[in-house]
């Protein structure tokens, strides 16, 4: 239990990071009807552009703006291979994210991984910012929470008036009903495109808070982020789906359905002393539970309608 506690902080601070990239999953697979597989490639993206910018003597939020505008750019992509080419959407994404692997590495200098060996403070957030606090060394304004929730807080409310435009509802009425949407003039290819490059975007700068919270970049950081994406924002719609009916409290949904996940993640982990090898397994086992919850609880616990005397299932 004590490590468990001890590893609680770390575990929610990564969970809120990891949750600007689940929010970008969300405006594909909730918003649009897409499972773009593009975040796995735009993820590394963004914290492989981040460091290498920062170690080149950037401000750390220059070198952030820029990896943003690379993931916008991956999205980009993909939306053009969807759009232009017409490759169905799952498929283009595969495509992005294997051209990706080559550009992460080219940005990283043809290797696998880059160190940041700089100075703590040119950096927003970081894991010695998280130890230091901890010891009462740093005041808690700089403790990663308290950043990473205000930098959500912020790409919440910046969303959800997005979302509010015309442009924005065009976006989110394009995914409910393309074929009502053409007939109301709207350029439902344009609003797919737009929507993969503002996704990717928000992967991207999540990528790039992860770099600097681990202070490095590895081509393999985002192996595995359209699980953790998908299991965010599930848990977050199973969990608050009766409670946030609001637009920007469902993208803060799952914000926290990210950490819920990270805080299981780090509970099983620490207190079945589970080897980490395994955490991939564990992982999607986790994902498939709370995917199969909202089937089992409208198969087996939704109780059956009455009309007329007559039941109906």
């Amino acid at each position: 239990m004590t490590s468990f506690l001890n590893a609680l902080p770390g575990a929610i601070s990564q969970g809120l990071i990891w949750g600007i990239m689940a929010i970008g999953v969300y405006i594909t697979y909730k918003l649009l009807d897409i499972a773009d597989l593009t975040v796995d490639g735009s993820f590394c993206t963004g914290g492989a552009v981040c460091v290498m910018l920062i170690a080149a003597g950037w401000n750390v939020w220059p070198a952030m703006l820029v990896a943003l505008i690379a993931g916008m750019l991956a999205g980009m992509v993909t939306g053009l291979l969807h759009t232009s080419c017409g490759i169905p959407a799952i498929l283009a994404g595969i495509l992005t994210q294997l051209g990706l692997w080559s550009v992460n590495l080219a940005i990283m200098g043809m290797k696998a991984n880059q160190s940041l060996n700089v100075n703590k403070f040119d950096l927003l957030v970081s894991l010695r910012y998280l130890q230091e606090v901890g010891k009462g060394v740093r005041p808690f304004w700089q403790h990663p929470i308290f950043l990473v929730g205000l930098f959500t807080i912020a790409i919440v409310a910046i969303l959800y008036w997005f979302f509010g435009t015309e442009l924005g509802s065009s976006l989110r009425s394009t995914g409910a009903n393309p074929n009502m949407s053409r007939a109301q003039g709207i350029n439902t290819n344009f609003a797919k495109v737009l929507g993969l490059v503002i996704s990717n975007g928000m992967v991207a700068l999540s990528g790039a808070l992860l770099s600097q919270y681990q202070s490095f970049a590895d081509i393999n950081m985002g192996r595995g982020a359209i699980v953790i994406g998908l299991a965010a924002v599930i848990i977050g719609e199973v969990v608050f789906g009766k409670l946030f009916r609001n637009f920007g409290l469902k993208l803060l949904a799952v914000s926290i359905g990210s950490i819920i996940y990270y805080v299981v993640i780090q509970a099983v982990i620490s207190l079945s002393g589970i080897n980490s090898n395994y955490l991939k397994l564990l992982s999607a086992v986790i994902v498939a539970i709370f995917l199969a919850v909202p089937y089992w609880k409208s198969r087996h616990f939704t109780k059956p309608m009455k009309r007329g005397g007559t039941t109906h299932a």
